[in-house]
């Protein structure tokens, strides 16, 4: 018994992945794998858009010029700049081990994001999320690099 403990990560995961309805869309992106691999870890969820104070659902927003604004223009860059620091420091007072990501998303892409144009278009980059938490030392998956 001791030796499963031992081996008990902690681990944040995007709260949309485990299939709470807070994507932009009033929706989530449930994911099987992520269920599975967290089975006997500790698990602790985060969604920095809503932390930060945004509804859901809300207008989706992209990263344009280094700047979080929605589609229809608003700048809603100080809610998710908020919410991920509020998610960085649930990160460090828990010691996370792990923290597993939604691609592409504005917040948790750890790898790609949208290009800001709203079109579909993807780039490499991180969402601001991701992007703190990896400046921070901590380990970031996307959730598409899962076994």
């Amino acid at each position: 018994m001791e030796s499963e403990k031992s081996e008990q990560m902690k681990i944040m995961v995007s709260a949309c992945l485990m299939g709470e309805n807070c994507k932009y869309n009033g929706e989530n992106n449930l994911n099987e794998k992520v269920l599975n691999y967290v089975k006997g870890h500790q698990v602790i969820t985060v969604c920095p858009e809503v932390m930060g104070g945004l509804p859901t659902p809300r207008i989706p927003a992209e990263i344009v010029n280094n700047v979080v604004t929605t589609k229809d223009g608003r700048n809603v860059d100080k809610e998710f700049r908020t919410g991920a620091e509020m998610a960085l420091q649930i990160a460090k007072e828990n010691q996370i081990d792990l923290v597993v990501l939604q691609s592409r998303s504005p917040s948790c892409g750890p790898k790609q994001i949208y290009d800001g144009s709203f079109s579909g278009k993807k780039i490499e980059g991180q969402g601001v999320l991701a992007k703190l938490l990896i400046e921070n030392g901590f380990r970031v998956i996307d959730v598409e690099d899962l076994l």
